[in-house]
């Protein structure tokens, strides 16, 4: 098997670092290239370059981004960002332009994190800001493209984000209720989330979006 290269951006939240981890035990790479803000505890790895640069201005480090694979799990809260036009720029606006450059650069596939319920039509800030990234990614013609669509995401953040210790011991009792088209609103593993990235991006070619419910299987699948 040839091994590849992959290239991370949002390597430090929760799925970011289930993702470094899966990425490295993965053994499909031989260089993961971590774009961060500033130097994480993955910098020793052998298989890890870590490059810490300006978000603010990519234009500066857009050349580097060059590998085969791309995974981007980047995204705020409007309490960090402090309005919604900073969010767009964090969560809609540099993913996009990330990609392009990826894009440019000769990376064949791509896996990006969005949200469940993501539409460019929702009237809630959120889901519009990530149905719009979604469309720009859709709008590139990587050979192989992966929207995923987490819900709820189980697992330890480096900082609780409001409501969310609730609806993870709500969801932990009664997910199992949900069936059907109400199955892919089950909370999830971040660690899942990235196993199936990896996955997709090695088994599948073409544009596709996957909901929770089939990252949770695709994660499980032996």
């Amino acid at each position: 098997m040839t091994l590849r290269t992959a290239i991370l951006f949002g390597g430090t939240g929760l799925i970011g670092k289930a993702l470094t981890e899966e990425l490295c035990k993965s053994g499909q790479y031989e260089k993961i290239v971590l774009f961060s803000r500033k130097y994480t505890g993955y910098k020793d790895l052998p298989v890890i370059e870590n490059l810490v640069v300006d978000f603010e201005h990519p234009e500066i480090f857009s050349g580097e981004i060059k590998g085969d694979d791309l995974y981007i799990c980047l995204g705020t809260t409007i309490k960090k960002a402090g309005s919604i036009q900073k969010m767009e720029k964090i969560d809609r606006d540099l993913p996009v332009l990330l990609a392009e450059y990826a894009f440019k650069n000769g990376i064949k596939r791509v896996a990006v994190v969005s949200s469940i319920g993501a539409a460019s039509s929702s009237s809630n800030y959120y889901l519009r800001i990530k149905g719009e990234m979604e469309n720009g990614f859709l709008n590139l013609d990587f050979e192989t493209l992966a929207i995923v669509r987490p819900s709820l995401l189980l697992g330890e953040r480096s900082e609780e984000r409001f409501g969310e210790s609730a609806a993870k011991v709500f969801m932990k009792v009664f997910g199992i209720f949900l069936f059907g088209k109400f199955k892919k609103y089950r909370a999830i593993e971040g660690r899942d989330v990235a196993k199936s990235m990896i996955r997709i991006l090695s088994e599948y070619k073409g544009k596709g979006i996957f909901e929770s419910d089939q990252l949770h299987e695709i994660a499980d699948r032996k």
